[in-house]
Order: C-alpha cells, then structure tokens, then sequence
C-alpha cells in the first residue's frame, strides 16, 4: 500500500472511532498544528502524522472503560500504542518507523521527556491544544457528560492549570511564542468567568 493509502485509512479509522464526535477535530488540528511549529525543522513526517491521528485512541468511548472507577486508573497509552502498532501494520505503514510512532505516543504528555524531534513536536502541539480558545472550548464541553466534571465549576480548575502549569512545559520557542496570546485569553476568561459568577456558577 502506498503512502496516500495508509494515510486515507488512518484519517477513515479515526473519524469513525473519535466519539464524542467533536474529538476527532482534535487530530487534524494537532498534526497541522506540530506541522506549523516543526518549519526549518528536519522531522519524518510520516511518523508526525500517524501519532498525531492515533495518540488519542485510547480516550475515545468504545476504547477506554465504561466503569467509572476502572476510567479513573485507566492509562490510555499502553493500549493506544498496541493498538496504533496492530492496525499501522494492517495499512501498510512502513515497519521500521513504527517505533518512532510508539515513541512519540508514549511521551506525548505534559509530564513526559520526550527526546525525538517528532515527539517534541507533538508534545508541543498537544499543550497547546490546551491552551486559548480551543483550550477553553475542549475543557468546557467535558462538563456534564464526563463523570469527573458535572458542573462548571468542576471544570475551570481545568484551565486554571493549564494557565498556571503548562506553558512552562513547552520546548520550542515556536510553541511558546504561541502560547503567550493563548495563554491571556485563557487568563481572561477565567477572569469574566469570576467577575460574572462569583461563588455562584456551579
């Protein structure tokens, strides 16, 4: 199977997959996104591109647990990379950069120290996900049909965080340059959020 093959199967799958339906965004905008910050950077774009589809596999309903308090445990990216391995085999990718594409799943996380150039990108583009209004609009709708966040107020320590933690987090100069208007329109939502409410937004 050529390149475009695999590719078109990846994108079929993760549209399929990717419920609640609005996670799918996620993935087109997280691979342009690490595109954008990887310019005058030398980095394998087919392994860019397959972790930037599959590292969310595992968070989709159908994939991670149903039990509560077995999603509470559930780590996503064991099952994320077996699973990204077994079906990148399937479509044709090519074999020798299916490590690359584990690796940068496994450190694609905040807290990870990733050291591949596509790892630190997708790391990168992924913080940034969290951050601005993309940011605010992926934390909010959580509210209500996530367990962890039945209420608003359950949720805006969700972008306290990423306010307060995340920024700090990024590698690539590229990435903290766009996270820095990112970052104030987040402080100001926080900011009218509190105005507005008070103790009463529940």
């Amino acid at each position: 199977m050529t390149a475009p093959g695999w590719r078109q199967s990846v994108i079929d799958y993760i549209r399929a997959e990717a419920l609640p339906v609005d996670k799918f965004g996620h993935q087109p905008r997280l691979y342009a996104l690490a595109c954008r910050l990887g310019q005058e950077m030398e980095f394998d774009d087919d392994i860019l591109f397959a972790a930037a589809w599959m590292h969310d596999l595992g968070v989709f309903l159908g994939h991670r647990p149903k039990d509560p308090a077995e999603l509470a445990r559930w780590d996503h990216v064991p099952y994320t990379i077996a699973l990204t391995r077994k079906l990148l085999t399937q479509w044709g990718f090519p074999a020798e950069k299916l490590e690359g594409v584990a690796e940068a799943i496994r450190t694609h996380q905040p807290q990870d120290n990733p050291q591949q150039i596509e790892a630190v990108l997708l790391r990168d583009a992924d913080i940034l996900e969290q951050l601005g209004a993309i940011g605010a609009l992926r934390a909010v709708v959580k509210v209500g049909r996530d367990t962890r966040y039945a209420t608003f107020s359950s949720v805006l320590p969700v972008i306290r965080n990423a306010v307060n933690l995340l920024p700090d987090k990024l590698r690539l100069k590229s990435a903290q340059s766009l996270a820095v208007p990112r970052v104030e329109l987040l402080r100001s939502l926080i900011f009218a959020i509190e105005d507005e409410a008070g103790s009463l937004l529940n």
